[in-house]
């Protein structure tokens, strides 16, 4: 186990987005913060700074975590994907990001960077056992608070791409 001196600033080198960042960071930096202030991926929000609110869902190695409950020194040598890379290079929205917009599955915004790293996380995870009924949307959201939308139209839009992302899956089968 590497012992790291609390009075310095670390290098942490990870893949942000597909790209090769470094900066310093003390042992104590949250990842949230070491994102925000000191990458500048200010689309992962910080809510309640306790892991409850799902506002900082990031993937580290491709699972959806709390950035606001890793230390930015955890995330040495990993790959990071913040909102701002679900997006293609042209900037293209991906599916579950037009399915938010089709089903108006935002308001304020302030919760739907956490949730959507969460559901594009579950989405992959589920991929070749059918499409999810409303329960489970449900019940993986439930890790996630939003106070604008009742979670019905995010419950449509995951399930909506669900659908099409099987449908999509037995055309190729």
């Amino acid at each position: 186990m590497t012992v790291l001196d609390a009075r310095a600033e670390h290098p942490v080198r990870l893949t942000l987005n597909g790209r090769e960042r470094c900066a310093g960071a003390s042992p104590r930096r949250l990842l949230s913060d070491f994102l925000r202030h000191d990458l500048g991926a200010t689309g992962t929000h910080v809510g309640c700074e306790h892991g409850v609110c799902g506002a900082c869902t990031v993937q580290i190695d491709g699972v959806a975590q709390r950035a606001c409950l890793t230390l930015a020194v955890q995330v040495d040598g990993c790959e990071v994907r913040t909102v701002e890379g679900l997006a293609g290079q042209e900037e293209v929205l991906q599916d579950l990001q037009a399915a938010f917009k089709r089903h108006h599955a935002l308001q304020c915004g302030f919760c739907t960077a956490g949730i959507l790293m969460s559901c594009t996380d579950w989405l992959a995870r589920i991929a070749g056992r059918g499409v999810p009924d409303e329960e489970q949307v449900r019940e993986m959201l439930s890790g996630h608070l939003c106070r604008c939308t009742g979670y019905t139209p995010i419950v449509a839009a995951v399930m909506d791409v669900a659908r099409a992302r099987a449908a999509e899956g037995a055309s190729h089968a």
